[in-house]
């Protein structure tokens, strides 16, 4: 039976996540352009009309705006809050535009940064509080112990008690880490090494697809080599400290992984459009993620704050990634790309990212059950 929570929690959902995520973004953005000699005009939640708002004093005005998709901080110097450079604008001291190359960088990936400073603290946090999985038994866990209907591994030649020890010539240290491999390649060729009476054997198998859904009518196409463990059981070891911020980075890693390998698949055909999201899914996923518990809100937050890093480093102009080429280019040149250039180029970028928004948002309405 699906299940959905009330959509007052979508809307709560969506503002508990976004709301703090874009706003210690664009903090990060600040603090570093203040921390660096530069001045910022404005601090903005949101976009579009100011709702409230004060100045502090270093004339910084900040503001909530109506439109909650986002955020942003208007250097001095700075044409639009987009960051599009003003051609017009003096050089005065304290301006964007006249802090050396390797300050703007700075201050430009500051923001994706913090994105992913947080999701490392939230992950690093749940592997001391609750402790990280580790297999009870890894050699059992790994060993053969039964097969689904149609399984490509039996089909492949794959016997009950053998035991896993290879994918595609990588070393697997728990089921876990086989399953989450698999799962992101469905219908995609691999070659599974196995132990057998003392020999290693490899096998090539092409992984099945298969739709699974969740309690709340999402549907994810995941693949599977149809194989069972012969022990699930798992352990969860409060780590310490500096092991735990070491888990929290290889988690980050992982994910940051997860979304090159998701994108992928997409420009290759390999997933359809459908599984991009927008604001809309955001609320959606936010809405069902808090109606679970405080628990899986926060890790869905660490989640989205990736997302957000991601979304933000892509070599898009009026994206933090866009102003980081150029940056890149000018280290390259010696000298600035030219302002007419730079000006075309973001304007572009900024249709580029309105069209994409609108693409999102109308994949996510038309996704809905309400819409069919």
């Amino acid at each position: 039976m699906i299940e959905q929570p009330p959509f007052w929690m979508w809307i709560l959902g969506f503002l508990l996540v976004l709301g703090p995520l874009v706003t210690l973004h664009e903090l990060g953005h600040l603090l570093i352009g203040r921390l660096l000699g530069v001045e910022a005009q404005a601090f903005s939640v949101g976009f579009g009309k100011e709702l409230v708002g004060f100045n502090d004093s270093r004339g910084t005005r900040w503001r909530i705006s109506a439109l909650p998709l986002g955020g942003y901080v208007q250097f001095k110097g700075d044409m639009n809050p987009a960051s599009i450079p003003d051609p017009n604008a003096p050089a005065e001291p304290g301006a964007f535009q006249n802090a050396s190359l390797w300050r703007r960088a700075l201050i430009v990936f500051a923001g994706p940064a913090t994105n992913i400073l947080i999701a490392v603290g939230i992950f690093a946090a749940f592997f001391m509080l609750i402790g990280r999985p580790v297999p009870v038994d890894a050699a059992q866990q790994l060993t053969v112990a039964g097969f689904s209907e149609e399984s490509p591994a039996q089909a492949a030649g794959i016997e009950v008690g053998d035991r896993i020890v290879t994918l595609d010539g990588e070393a697997i240290k728990s089921f876990r880490d086989l399953q989450q491999e698999v799962m992101l390649h469905p219908e995609t060729p691999m070659t599974l090494g196995v132990e057998r009476a003392g020999r290693t054997l490899d096998f090539p198998i092409t992984t099945m697809s298969h739709e699974v859904e969740d309690r709340f009518g999402n549907v994810s196409k995941i693949g599977l080599l149809g194989v069972e463990s012969a022990g699930v059981e798992y352990d969860f070891v409060p780590e310490g400290p500096v092991a735990a911020i070491g888990s929290g980075v290889e988690q980050s890693v992982d994910t940051f992984s997860m979304m090159i390998t998701g994108i992928k698949q997409i420009v290759t055909g390999q997933r359809s459009v459908r599984e991009l999201g927008g604001p809309v899914k955001i609320a959606k996923f936010s809405g069902e993620q808090l109606s679970l518990g405080w628990i899986a809100f926060i890790n869905f937050a660490a989640l989205i704050s990736l997302n957000l890093a991601f979304i933000n480093l892509l070599p898009i102009p009026a994206l933090d990634g866009g102003h980081l080429a150029f940056y890149a280019a000018e280290a390259i040149r010696r000298k600035p790309v030219g302002p007419r250039a730079m000006e075309m180029a973001y304007r572009t970028g900024v249709a580029l990212v309105l069209a994409l928004m609108l693409f999102v948002t109308i994949n996510d309405l038309a996704s809905l059950t309400l819409f069919g």
